[in-house]
């Protein structure tokens, strides 16, 4: 699994991490309170974070079970936010015959991963549905480390190709996961309305989660890289988003044969950290360093300048 990381790895403790770094010194003069604080806080603004690109289940329950046996992987791996695909669990509506939607056994099922959460003590971005007041919505639902239920983030633009299926929701918020304070954008959202990221950033946001579902046409398409010039533009929005808004953005898709789109990790300067495999499931960990992400373009921008 691709994985990032400086010369000291972020799963040392603080503790850990300055005596290998005392190491490096040869007297006691050099090594003062002034770098044993300055390396402790290197370490805590470091936070590792795991994308899952799983296989696509063939029914709901399947769903469930691949969402825990990943946060189970993804916390032996060390990361601390696990973050799935667009409509997850159950499953993606759009092209399928799939079920009617079931308000109760999706709290049943959320209820399973809450408890889960906090057993391992990881924070969890879901990408789910959900039915308010007879409207079926695109949604990510978010668990904090504790198991407690940190909120929703509705997708608001939808794809024009879902309005028959789902409404859209209304209104962004953030999250919080220890540190690191994040939004999230759905698919379409993310791709086509810049401005959905950039309110996350301008807010606080060190990072802007992107669950996403690629509908394949040709599944014996294979890009050569990441970001191809032949490919279309979605993953050069990835690099965008980030690069515009100086922050993190990290974007998350189901291991699909064909798919122009897989999951990654971008940085504050729109550099690509790392990304999975096209087609390949498995769990990609990156390190998000909340101390990069100061959001300076986002905040530069003047609305005034644009809208009336």
């Amino acid at each position: 699994m691709p994985r990032t990381g400086g010369p000291i790895e972020s799963t040392l403790t603080a503790e850990q991490g300055v005596w290998k770094w005392k190491q490096y010194f040869s007297g006691p003069v050099l090594f003062d309170v002034l770098c044993i604080n300055t390396f402790q806080r290197l370490i805590m603004a470091t936070i590792q974070v795991a994308l899952a690109n799983t296989r696509i289940p063939l029914n709901r329950q399947e769903s469930l079970e691949i969402v825990l046996e990943t946060m189970k992987a993804a916390s032996s791996g060390a990361a601390t936010l696990v973050c799935f695909p667009e409509c997850f669990l159950p499953g993606y509506r759009i092209g399928t015959k799939d079920q009617m939607p079931d308000q109760e056994w999706l709290n049943g099922a959320w209820k399973i991963i809450d408890a889960l959460a906090g057993k391992l003590g990881i924070s969890v971005i879901l990408g789910t549905e959900r039915i308010d007041e007879d409207r079926l919505m695109i949604t990510a639902r978010v668990t904090n480390s504790d198991g407690t239920f940190a909120g929703f983030q509705d997708k608001v633009q939808l794809d024009p190709s879902e309005e028959l299926t789902y409404a859209p929701g209304f209104g962004r918020r953030l999250f919080h996961s220890g540190e690191l304070i994040f939004g999230v954008v759905i698919c379409h959202e993310g791709w086509r309305y810049p401005e959905t990221v950039r309110w996350a950033a301008r807010n606080g946001a060190h990072a802007v989660f992107h669950p996403h579902f690629d509908v394949v046409e040709n599944d014996q398409y294979i890009p050569v890289q990441f970001a191809d010039p032949t490919n279309t533009f979605h993953e050069k929005a990835s690099l965008c988003r980030a690069a515009e808004n100086t922050c993190y953005f990290a974007t998350v898709n189901c291991a699909i044969r064909g798919s122009s789109t897989t999951s990654a990790l971008v940085d504050p300067q729109g550099i690509l950290v790392a990304h999975q495999p096209y087609g390949k499931e498995g769990i990609l960990f990156g390190e998000i360093n909340t101390e990069k992400a100061t959001g300076l373009l986002a905040k530069r921008f003047k609305p005034e300048s644009v809208y009336e």
